[in-house]
């Protein structure tokens, strides 16, 4: 699928249907079987993809609705890593995991996932992958002599996995990194392991940062001046930031130090439940396009939209694609 100017996507997840998050409880305390869990997964992200379409959005994911949350669903597949399986009471809490001996390079089996998405869409697919510095910081190391060590060689079994994603179709590939903005700190490092990570992968590669969205809440505020410069070493096609929550004032460190990628610029606060106007929509893309070429700016919401009820989810969807098709007629663009 040929992308237009100022193509619309979602970060990742899409909203939970609150029949999926009981059934993912229920299995959790074994009182649902794999085989139940597995065909009501199929239903809410076939759902999912029909909404996306529905809105008009031009790059679609899964929902990442087969997820608990962004760290188990990576952890439980890391072979080297142990992982408590009684340590957590809801689906959603994280398990108690701990790496005890190097990663092995074998598949995470995301390549299922992408099989699924592509199936069922004609849109261009997309797949988030949760990146080696979240990971680090959620799975407790007791096996490399650092963070770095262990965050570098995740990035190795990472690489593999993103190699076999490309090799699957998955056209879009997105990292998931939002502890950068927490422990700025780190950044020299968990840069190079993003590197790493994404090497010779043959999709277009984005990186998304924000500030935390855990039960639909931030994690921590600031400023992404942070991020800079060490994230201009970051080789991504594209960064995606939140900007709708917080105020679009960042948007000019992309005039102050030109990086040499995209930005995915939010538009739609995913920790509000309020739907934003079209008109607001077209305004903060119309603002973003002072300091950032039409070619070089992608359209989408601040997170994911897990935390939010379905019809709020899509309505905001709704909003974002209107608002996105006004700025491109604005620029001569046929919709």
């Amino acid at each position: 699928m040929t992308l237009p100017l100022l193509p619309t996507a979602v970060v990742g997840s899409y909203a939970m249907p609150a029949w999926l998050e009981r059934a993912k409880n229920d299995y959790l305390h074994g009182r649902l079987s794999r085989r139940d869990l597995d065909e009501m997964h199929d239903a809410a992200v076939k759902a999912a993809i029909k909404d996306q379409e529905t809105a008009g959005v031009d790059i679609v994911s899964d929902g990442e609705l087969r997820r608990d949350n962004m760290v188990d669903y990576f952890a439980v597949r890391l072979s080297g890593v142990e992982v408590d399986r009684t340590s957590k009471r809801s689906y959603y809490d994280f398990f108690d995991s701990v790496v005890r001996a190097r990663l092995a390079a074998a598949p995470l089996g995301l390549v299922d996932d992408v099989a699924f998405l592509r199936r069922f869409t004609v849109r261009r697919p997309k797949v988030s992958v949760t990146g080696p510095h979240m990971l680090v910081k959620r799975i407790r190391n007791a096996c490399y002599p650092s963070e770095e060590a262990f965050a570098l060689d995740l990035a190795r079994v990472l690489n593999a996995e993103l190699r076999r994603l490309a090799e699957a179709g998955a056209e879009e590939i997105q990292v998931d990194e939002p502890y950068y903005t927490g422990f700025p700190e780190d950044l020299p490092w968990a840069v190079r392991a993003l590197n790493a990570m994404v090497e010779g992968v043959a999709a277009r590669v984005s990186l998304h940062v924000c500030y935390g969205n855990r039960y639909g809440k931030p994690s921590w505020e600031g400023s992404y001046r942070c991020l800079f410069p060490a994230i201009l070493e970051a080789r991504v096609a594209q960064l995606t930031l939140e900007f709708a929550r917080r105020g679009e004032d960042d948007v000019k460190l992309f005039a102050e130090f030109a990086p040499p990628f995209a930005l995915g610029l939010g538009v739609i606060d995913v920790k509000a439940p309020e739907v934003e106007a079209p008109a607001l929509v077209a305004e903060r893309i119309r603002r973003a396009l002072e300091l950032v070429p039409a070619e070089r700016l992608a359209v989408n919401p601040d997170c994911g939209l897990l935390h939010l009820p379905g019809d709020v989810a899509f309505a905001k969807l709704c909003a974002m694609v209107e608002g996105t098709v006004r700025v491109r007629r604005e620029l001569g663009v046929r919709c």
